[in-house]
């Protein structure tokens, strides 16, 4: 598909079926920020008469073979580390590539190095089980491992499925052996959101368990990990700031038209849950020079909470666990749900059929719709568009007025529209208010989530576009829901990059700006609550919130879909002074 330009990675591991985008992109920036570390390193150490690379849990990884056909690796003998049963087939399969046997070499030691299944002129591959270290000690030295040379160590999605005191042992062994080293960590934190139990989920199903989730679930408790190990210095971030501020602009435009894409909501979630991690010691230049600036990310400063709202599950409705749907209350017992992709008859396919929720008692009750025949004229009435995403992927930032009449089609009205030109967004809510339109966050060309509120305001014969400034400012997100009442907007689950916290309820008072933050207590339900791709219902005599459907694909963890549709009492925002 062209993300990557290792050639060798398909010769590694042959291509299965096709995958989605999301997954792509997923290993595009793991590689990505492998590599960008491990370039820093030759740079860093290209005086030197000799360095070295342990790959540990290598598996079927072909850096190696990358970086050695780029000419990255003179003066550089690289290990790799695995299982044996996973060794003794990688060492076979260099044996029976000619290209690869040329870019290694000999092997002819190979068969009297006990653990070690091939060794060519600067490779080395072993076969040693990682959580043995005196068996791994033994079997790098018998290898050629000189504890003198600048070394750097890589585990990418390694340490966290060995036992945790085995790993910390493994961090501090390394810390203690080398006299200047570098350690690059890649792996997965946040478990404790509902993306993460997911994920946690997903690896415990298959046997793999993420085992210093729990212990280290931050960037900041790996980093203090690393320096409480004998490692003298530690950067650290997360993918998201990787991607948005390491990669260039170029660069990224380029990953953007490869192929259609739309499942933004599970690739930021993505990057949020895994990090890359450099840390130091002995006389190597600072790993924090690899990121600049965005040792923020350690310290992104969360939204304060000014309360919690209590979230309870209602009855199961089949034809609610979908996701990029919409909602409307069109009666005051009666909601219609419309669109997006869900679960049809055991298949996940796109939602085309109506689903009315009726109200009874104090009970939501599911119930199919038939549509009637036309009844009364609707008058003048407009339909107000503005910006989404296009199939060339292009970022809209144009509106338009459809006049809505019975038995016509849809036709553009011209209607003047003053003020500034906001930027293009998609992803954003809107609803109305006092004879106009908010908009509220959504995502950027450049696919950052935006934190600003528009008003769409009358003026004179037409509309005039006004910011509206909120104080604090709001947190940006996208993929949100949002309503008016009392004055207040309120701001309704999203995406937002500021994990662990997920977003829950901000509400804005609309005459002063000011804002609040308020979280979703979910201990009552039993699944995990995704609050992106939902829609929602205000339902004013309650003055609580319906929360309908939400979800997605989980990048590769699985299709996960809210259960049922969720209650949400807002009695304490009001309270509010």
């Amino acid at each position: 598909m062209g993300y990557t330009r290792d050639r060798f990675a398909l010769r590694m591991a042959p291509a299965g079926g096709r995958r989605a985008p999301v997954i792509h992109r997923g290993y595009y920036v793991r590689a990505q920020a492998v590599e960008h570390c491990v370039r820093a390193f030759l740079l860093s150490t290209q005086g030197c008469p000799l360095r070295q690379i342990i790959s540990l849990g290598a598996g079927f990884d072909s850096l190696f073979f990358f970086l050695k056909s780029e000419g990255l690796l003179c003066h550089t003998v690289v290990f790799e580390v695995d299982f044996p049963d996973v060794a003794r087939p990688k060492a076979a399969l260099i044996r029976g590539t000619e290209e690869l046997i040329t870019l290694v070499g000999n092997d002819a030691s190979a068969q009297a190095l006990g653990a070690t299944a091939f060794s060519g002129e600067d490779y080395r591959l072993l076969g040693v089980d990682l959580s043995e270290l005196p068996r791994l000690e033994e079997a790098l030295h018998r290898a050629g491992l000189d504890p003198k040379v600048p070394t750097m160590l890589l585990a990418e999605v390694v340490l966290t499925y060995m036992e945790v005191e085995r790993s910390d042992a493994l961090v501090q062994w390394a810390a203690g052996h080398f006299l200047h080293a570098w350690f690059i960590l890649y792996e997965q934190i946040h478990p404790e959101d509902p993306f993460g139990s997911v994920m946690q989920n997903h690896f415990s199903r298959l046997n793999s368990h993420l085992r210093s989730l729990a212990q280290y679930p931050n960037c900041k408790a790996q980093r203090t990990r690393f320096l409480q190990r004998g490692w003298t210095e530690c950067s650290i971030v997360n993918m998201n700031d990787f991607y948005s501020q390491v990669v260039l602009g170029e660069e990224r435009q380029r990953i953007q038209a490869l192929e259609p894409f739309d499942e933004f909501e599970e690739w930021h979630l993505k990057c949020s849950h895994y990090f890359i991690l450099v840390a130091s010691k002995g006389e190597t230049p600072s790993p924090n020079l690899l990121f600049p600036g965005l040792e923020a990310s350690l310290t992104h400063s969360l939204p304060c909470f000014a309360g919690t709202l209590a979230a309870s599950a209602c009855a199961p409705v089949s034809g609610l666990r979908r996701y990029g749907h919409r909602s409307v209350i069109i009666a005051p017992d009666v909601i219609l749900t419309t669109g997006g992709f869900g679960d049809h008859g055991g298949r996940h396919c796109r939602l085309t059929e109506l689903h009315a929720l009726i109200k009874q008692k104090d009970a939501w009750q599911g119930s199919s719709v038939t549509l009637a025949e036309p009844g009364e004229a609707w008058g003048e009435a407009y339909m107000f568009v503005y910006g989404g995403c296009c199939s060339r992927q292009a970022v809209l930032a144009d509106w338009c007025f459809l006049r809505l009449k019975e038995e016509e089609e849809l036709s553009c009205q011209q209607i003047p529209v003053d003020g500034p030109v906001p930027a293009g967004r998609h992803s954003h809510s809107a609803c109305g208010w006092a004879g106009g339109v908010l908009i509220a966050g959504g995502l950027d060309a450049a696919e950052q989530p935006l934190g600003t509120i528009l008003f769409l305001r009358p003026a004179g014969k037409g509309f005039q576009w006004h910011s509206v400034e909120t104080h604090p400012p709001v947190t940006p997100r996208y993929s949100h829901t949002a309503h008016v009442h009392r004055g207040r907007l309120l701001l309704v689950g999203g995406v937002w990059f500021h994990a662990p916290a997920v977003p829950g309820v901000t509400v804005i008072d609309l005459a002063t700006g000011l804002t609040a933050e308020y979280c979703i207590d979910t201990a009552s339900l039993e699944w995990p609550l995704m609050l992106h791709n939902h829609s929602s219902v205000f339902l004013p005599d309650e003055e609580e919130l319906l929360l309908l459907g939400g979800g997605g694909n989980c990048f590769s963890f699985g299709t996960h879909l809210n259960c049922h549709p969720v209650r949400l009492a807002l009695g304490s925002i009001w309270s509010e002074p």
